[in-house]
């Protein structure tokens, strides 16, 4: 049989009649069409809506919503066992830490002494806890640190 306009027509169930409300007792939802007896809520145009008092005690009744949430960039933590795969003597930046893509672009880092170091390294412009310091110098490598863009202003007691 081929598509033609006289041919077309929906799935069958996919249109159903709406049911028609408030048309004789032997409907099933004739007489009070279903909204009961009397009342606010039975009438046309009855049924307020959620007043001042029953939403605040709504919104009294959610759990409180503790803190917030900082929108300021963390350092991506990288372990001493991470840095193992960088050779002897290497300078390790977080422009080297993004080739070997242990941190995303964009993204700061922070050496923490998680495992062992057995490398030489020379680590430059980027946070070390304690132990990851001592670590680094106990391998006999070196940290630089990064320069302060600005001398902080010294401010004269009177």
């Amino acid at each position: 049989m081929s598509l033609s306009m006289h041919t077309l027509a929906s799935n069958p169930g996919s249109r159903t009649k709406t049911f028609r409300i408030g048309r004789g007792l032997g409907s099933g939802r004739g007489k009070t069409s279903g909204r009961g007896t009397k009342g606010q809520r039975s009438r046309t145009g009855g049924r307020k809506r959620l007043g001042l008092k029953g939403m605040k005690q709504m919104l009294l009744s959610f759990p409180k919503q503790r803190g917030f949430t900082s929108l300021a960039n963390k350092p991506h933590t990288v372990t001493l066992t991470q840095l193992n795969i960088f050779p002897d003597d290497a300078q390790v930046t977080i422009e080297s830490l993004l080739e070997h893509e242990l941190v995303r672009r964009g993204q700061t880092a922070k050496i923490v002494a998680s495992g062992l170091l057995t490398k030489r390294l020379h680590v430059s412009g980027m946070l070390l806890s304690v132990g990851a310091r001592e670590a680094v110098e106990k391998a006999g490598g070196s940290i630089k640190y990064k320069e302060a863009k600005h001398k902080p202003v010294k401010h004269d007691k009177k």
